[in-house]
Parts: C-alpha cells; sequence; structure tokens
C-alpha cells in the first residue's frame, strides 16, 4: 500500500483534469477517461478509492494538436510532456503536469517531473488479423527497449541482470526507439480505420472504433467529463467482470517513490546517480 494520504493526491489530480477538460472543450478536441479512470467513473463515479494516478486517451489527430498548442493553452502552472516535444521524455504517451509539484515515480526510472496525467494517444489498426498481431508484437518489444533504456541497469544488482539491460543501453537510443514506436503506432490512420488499439492489453486490445464512439459525459468527482460511448463493451473487454470490487492484494498502487506538493520538480535535488537525461 501506498505510504502517502491517496486522497489530497487524487485532488491534485482532478484540478490537473479540470485545465485539461476546459482545453479540450474549448478547441473542440475529442478525449475520452480510459483504463481504470473510465472503469472509476462507471463503478464509483470518480476515482477507485485505491488509485493514484488518471488516465484519459485521445485520437492521434486530436493528441499531436493537443501537445503540439499544449504550451500556448494550458494555464500554469500546467504543462504538457511527451516524446514530440521533448526528445529526454521516456514514454511512449504523454502526460499533463502540474510543474509546482515533485513526482519520482520509481526509484529505478530515469524521469522527474510533477503530479500528472497519462494522456494516451488511440491509433488506427489494419484490417489483417496477421498484421495486427505482429504490429502488436513488434510495439511489445520496442516498449521494452523503451523500459530498459531509461532504467537503471543496476536496480537488481551488479550480477548478470543487469547485463541485458547495459547492452540495450548501449546498442540502441532513446531517440532511435522512439522515432521507431511512433512511426510503428502510426502506421495505420486514425480516421480511416474501423479498429483501434489499447496498447496496454496488447493484441487482446484491439476493439472495433465505434465502441469509443463519440465522447459521451459521465460524473466523475462531481463534475461531467468525457468518457467511452459503449462503455459497458470496453470495459468488459479489458477487465471482464469489472464490477466486482477486486481483493487488497489486487488492489493496484503506484506507491510512488518520491511526492512533493509544494516543491517545483525543477527545483528538485535528483542525487539518483544513474540518470542521464534530465526532465527540463
Amino acid at each position: 500500500m501506498a505510504q502517502y494520504d491517496i486522497r489530497p493526491l487524487q485532488l491534485s489530480i482532478l484540478e490537473i483534469m479540470k485545465a485539461v477538460d476546459k482545453v479540450c472543450r474549448s478547441h473542440h478536441l475529442r478525449y475520452y477517461l480510459w483504463a481504470g479512470t473510465m472503469l472509476g467513473a462507471v463503478r464509483h463515479k470518480g476515482f477507485i478509492p485505491w488509485d493514484d494516478d488518471m488516465d484519459i486517451c485521445m485520437p492521434r489527430p486530436d493528441y499531436e494538436l493537443f501537445m503540439q498548442h499544449a504550451e500556448e493553452w494550458l494555464p500554469k502552472p500546467f504543462e504538457a510532456v511527451c516524446h514530440e516535444t521533448n526528445p529526454s521524455y521516456p514514454g511512449g504517451f504523454g502526460k499533463v503536469l502540474n510543474a509546482d509539484t515533485t513526482l519520482i515515480e520509481r526509484e529505478h526510472s530515469d524521469y522527474l517531473g510533477g503530479i500528472y496525467i497519462d494522456v494516451f494517444p488511440i491509433d488506427g489498426m489494419p484490417d489483417s488479423r496477421l498484421h495486427q498481431r505482429l504490429l502488436t508484437m513488434r510495439y511489445a518489444v520496442l516498449d521494452k527497449l523503451i523500459y530498459f533504456l531509461n532504467r537503471n541497469p543496476y536496480k537488481h544488482g551488479h550480477g548478470p541482470s543487469s547485463w541485458p539491460v547495459l547492452a540495450v543501453q548501449r546498442l540502441f537510443s532513446r531517440e532511435w526507439a522512439q522515432r521507431r514506436i511512433r512511426q510503428l503506432r502510426q502506421g495505420c490512420s486514425y480516421d480511416e480505420s474501423k479498429q483501434v488499439l489499447d496498447y496496454d492489453d496488447g493484441f487482446k486490445g484491439i476493439i472495433d472504433k465505434s465502441v469509443l464512439g463519440t465522447p459521451t459525459p459521465i460524473e466523475f468527482e462531481g463534475l461531467q467529463l468525457m468518457g467511452i460511448e459503449q462503455w459497458d463493451k470496453y470495459l468488459a473487454n479489458k477487465y471482464g467482470d469489472y464490477m466486482t470490487i477486486p481483493p487488497g492484494d489486487k488492489q493496484r498502487q503506484h506507491n510512488f517513490f518520491y511526492l512533493d506538493y509544494n516543491l517545483p520538480y525543477r527545483q528538485y535535488n535528483d542525487t539518483r546517480k544513474f540518470r542521464k537525461h534530465g526532465q527540463t
């Protein structure tokens, strides 16, 4: 279980979401509550009680436009980060964060930022099941490479467990891996595809685009945010019996390594010596 009070973190995250929702409404951008956040909206009308993050997704055209203009559209202290706008960013998807805070997800991950929400771009898929299978397999390999490229190679010691990570970091660059995964994801036009992919779930995450449908208002912590139109199909595909509360040992949390609500992340003195690419 997390070593911090979940509720203040949830409320801080919610302030970021309010700003994102306002920007999307003002500029006619599509977004959907996603993954556990969509589940929380349906099952709890807000955050899952033990959840300490928030996920949304955006169709690729809307995502690109949002990230391109986020600096001018988002009010301070909120800012968007993604690899497309900051080559040192380690993720395959974007975040909107509060720059007046500091949050380190994992001690051994080469990333420093603030309290955030995740923003996933949603891309189209080819019609062929074989091509879909190959695409999701290639994505899984590249995603693992990016994880190794941004991880302390000595997380589990200096023995043989460090060798695969060290080899990846010597053979590949973060920029190469990010470029390849972006090319892979954008191989099929979102607007021209009948199916889309939830990359977290691999081949199982392929769903008809009609399931997303038109962004549909749904209650979340007393707000009206935008959710998936056919949310029952989406949640059943992703979670199965999604209305059943999981037992305590299955209630997943990040248990973040470091959290400070009052320290701007750019002022944090990061002494983790393995870090090569500071987030600036």
